[in-house]
């Protein structure tokens, strides 16, 4: 099982005990002349996030079963703290899918419950994530582990139109540090987030591909970049979780903007670079800058727009949490069928699987804060 290992988790060296400065943020700064526009996450302190997922089973039929999503990475980045769940559920109790290691709240009501309703607590601590792209990392993945993500999975394909897309716009890299960049590079000049999309999408990427109309949004794009490198060779994952709380560089869209983090969640991809082990990458970000941060769209050539693509491709900021890596996932105890990924949070009942981004039907909230040392 590819867990996140004790390894991956050690191998943050100098240049996370020793963070760069990061300059002067953008936020309270006004966007114009003379206004240093800064993104540049570095490894620094580490804070504390708190999620709460609060579900309500709207239409009982039969047992109701409920999974909602934990946190289950730890790494150099992310160190999981606790989850604590309340309500009124008949059955409660922590599980795993047995393939990524996704853990997830597994909740049933029955149909007669009184209070068809579970909340679940989590906290995390994270820190920002840089790259030193001059710098050679000591830590090496192990080979099974790097097998298991450069295989394809029913969304994302390694074959056909992602294979030739892919060597197209990788004929003239060479090494894995090139070829991934020009994947990132090729996918922020091409692609574009559609508003329209619902939820994070759906991640098909041959259906995206084969379409000619490269519009999504998070879990559409950064799938897009995990198949093309994959494709050619270069292990890569999505990562699934939520925005938590705002930017520290004043990036309304790139961060959470209230408590409430229903509609906030959001994929991030990462790619292994034998050099530099795992480098974090999220071309999709690059492009919901270009069509939310200004009142309208702007392109790829706004000084806010450059601020952030080249530290998109090494760096994150973590105002955000990361639940799970789990592509195809069967839920446990499920009569449905698998999911594609596994963000929101899911329920099925005797009529089948539920939508969950049906509000009529289908009723939850999030909030997220961050907790004071």
């Amino acid at each position: 099982m590819p867990h996140y290992s004790r390894r991956h988790f050690l191998r943050a060296g100098a240049a996370l005990a020793a963070p760069a400065a990061v300059g002067l943020p953008l936020a309270g700064l006004p966007r114009g002349a003379g206004a240093e526009i800064v993104f540049n996450p570095q490894p620094g302190p580490w804070r504390t996030l708190e999620i709460t997922t609060r579900y309500e089973v709207l239409l009982p039929t039969g047992t109701t079963k409920v999974w909602l999503p934990v946190p289950s990475i730890a790494t150099d980045y992310q160190q999981l703290l606790d989850n604590r769940w309340s309500g009124g559920a008949d059955v409660a109790r922590l599980m795993s899918d047995g393939k990524y290691g996704a853990t997830m709240l597994y909740a049933e009501f029955s149909e007669n419950n009184r209070n068809p309703v579970v909340e679940l607590v989590s906290r995390v601590r994270t820190r920002d994530r840089a790259t030193n792209f001059a710098q050679r990392t000591s830590f090496k993945e192990d080979s099974d582990t790097l097998k298991f993500y450069l295989q394809p999975t029913d969304l994302i394909p390694t074959d056909g139109i992602v294979r030739k897309t892919a060597l197209s716009i990788t004929k003239n890299a060479k090494g894995d540090e090139a070829k991934s960049r020009a994947v990132y590079e090729w996918i922020v000049d091409n692609t574009f987030r559609d508003p329209k999309t619902r939820g994070c999408g759906i991640g098909d990427v041959k259906a995206l591909l084969e379409s000619g109309n490269l519009g999504g949004k998070c879990a559409d794009l950064n799938a897009l970049f995990v198949g093309l490198c994959r494709s050619v060779g270069i292990p890569a994952r999505d990562l699934y979780g939520v925005r938590v709380i705002k930017s520290q560089f004043g990036y309304r869209s790139l961060g959470a903007g209230t408590p409430a983090i229903t509609r906030a969640q959001h994929c991030r991809a990462e790619v292994y670079l034998q050099a530099h082990g795992w480098v974090p990458v999220d071309p999709a970000d690059v492009r919901k800058v270009v069509l939310e941060e200004k009142p309208q769209p702007t392109t790829v050539n706004d000084p806010l727009v450059q601020a952030v693509r080249p530290k998109l491709f090494g760096a994150w900021e973590m105002n955000w949490l990361a639940f799970n890596s789990a592509g195809d996932i069967a839920l446990p105890g499920s009569a449905g069928p698998k999911i594609g990924f596994f963000m929101y949070p899911q329920a099925e009942n005797r009529e089948g699987r539920l939508d969950s981004l049906d509000p009529d039907n289908f009723k939850y909230s999030m909030t997220g804060r961050e907790i004071a040392a």
